[in-house]
């Protein structure tokens, strides 16, 4: 199929079809596969249920799974990608990728938002077949090129491994990303995990621009060992996690997206059955509401787990 016949039929889909600039190359055919893309994401999807790519706005775009996002920030200078989603996603997301009409390879910068198997685990193959960079936080980066991270981990005993991601580069808190138009921030929101790093950018469309937060998971999981509340065995976490939390609460939030849709109700803002509206102000603000009431029931189970031990004894 010609890319002229190719965004075509995402017109007519109801795909918005990105402005192809001389500086980026044509797009390859995408690869047929067996599973067809849902033409509606349900809410608690399978992680790597198969997605049609979605316009967010502007430059930004939705390239992910039905149950994992990848967002791919476009420019004739080439792209960025946050979030590579599980290794079986990969291939998913490339030919999601393609059939926006861009080419994996015009992907310079690989970004994370945290080093867990949902989210870094096609990075590898995304990293080999682009040949992009891939930049992280300190925090991040050794747990990103071995495929798993340590005891800092609160989900270390519970979590699987992943492909490891060579060569990654360092980031510093606050440090700003760019590729010709785009500016992306790092901001270090540790608690989920150590690295755990939430993106913000601005998105521009016919003189209005949107600014685009890109929050990290911020919930407090775990395996049955680690507990935020054990200061002696973790000094620092609990309160860093809850600065994390109010740090990505004030950011300026137009446009909040989540590395788990169901995480900021994606589903019901993005694609063909949008209930809600895409633009809220106040999102930012009433997610880290909601994952500091995650937190203080975590709290709450571990002591009440506490005094049941204390009991036991």
């Amino acid at each position: 199929m010609t890319l002229r016949l190719a965004l075509a039929a995402l017109l007519l889909c109801g795909v918005t079809a990105p402005v192809i600039a001389t500086e980026v190359r044509a797009a390859e055919p995408t690869p047929r596969t067996t599973t067809q893309p849902a033409a509606a994401c349900p809410e608690g999807a399978d992680w790597n249920m198969p997605a049609a790519p979605l316009h967010i706005y502007a430059d930004t775009w939705y390239v992910g799974t039905c149950g994992l996002s990848s967002i791919l920030i476009t420019s004739p200078q080439g792209h960025v990608l946050i979030d590579g989603a599980t290794e079986k996603a990969a291939p998913l997301i490339e030919a999601n990728i393609r059939a926006l009409g861009f080419k994996v390879e015009d992907v310079r910068i690989i970004l994370n938002s945290h080093e867990h198997l949902d989210h870094a685990g096609g990075i590898a193959q995304l990293q080999r077949d682009s040949g992009a960079t891939v930049m992280a936080l300190s925090a991040a980066a050794g747990a990103l090129e071995h495929g798993k991270g340590d005891r800092g981990d609160p989900q270390y005993l519970s979590i699987e491994a992943f492909p490891a991601i060579p060569h990654v580069k360092r980031l510093k808190d606050g440090e700003e990303v760019t590729l010709g138009p785009i500016r992306l921030t790092a901001h270090a929101t540790p608690g989920h995990t150590p690295g755990a790093t939430t993106w913000t950018w601005d998105s521009c469309q016919d003189g209005r621009c949107h600014h685009i937060v890109y929050a990290d998971s911020l919930s407090a999981y775990t395996d049955d060992v680690y507990r935020y509340s054990d200061e002696a065995a973790h000094p620092g976490v609990l309160a860093s996690f809850r600065q994390a939390i109010a740090t990505m609460a004030a950011l300026p939030c137009d446009i909040l997206l989540t590395p788990h849709p169901d995480a900021s109700q994606m589903w019901k803002r993005l694609g063909p059955n949008a209930t809600l509206p895409l633009v809220d102000e106040t999102a930012c603000r009433r997610y880290g509401e909601a994952v500091t009431a995650r937190l203080d029931k975590r709290l709450a189970d571990e002591a009440a787990k506490t005094e049941k031990e204390k009991a036991a004894h």
